[in-house]
């Protein structure tokens, strides 16, 4: 698997680089338990910050597409090919999508909407 950023993409890096973990896992490049580079290897061989793969590690592991072992790497999930095909961003947008429009259709406006969304979205976890 080669990985391969656009720095001119309006993509952001760790999108890319999500994308592309993914699509290795779809087309068979990668399999369950295939080792990935370390973090520190990746964005080395990229050129990119750390902090960039690491988030895009992060959100691979989140969803079950990844795995870290501690010390002995990143591989790739079990699930990895189910779980690749989930895509959150598509649902977070249908889900909020469709309670805007029954916002909406209640009455409330785009800024009262933007105001409750901003307070939820300030709010720290009990």
């Amino acid at each position: 698997m080669q990985i391969v950023v656009d720095i001119e993409s309006p993509t952001p890096l760790f999108a890319q680089l999500i994308e592309q973990v993914k699509r290795a896992v779809q087309s068979g490049a990668k399999k369950p338990g295939d080792p990935l580079p370390s973090i520190r290897q990746l964005a080395n061989d990229l050129n990119l910050n750390n902090k960039t793969v690491a988030k895009a590690y992060r959100l691979l592991e989140r969803d079950s597409v990844i795995q870290a072992r501690g010390y002995r790497g990143t591989f790739v999930h079990p699930d990895a090919k189910a779980a690749s095909l989930v895509d959150l961003n598509e649902l977070v947008t249908a889900k909020l999508t469709n309670t805007i429009a029954a916002l909406k259709e209640s009455g409330a406006t785009d800024s009262e909407i933007r105001i409750a969304f901003a307070a939820i979205m300030n709010r720290r976890e009990s």
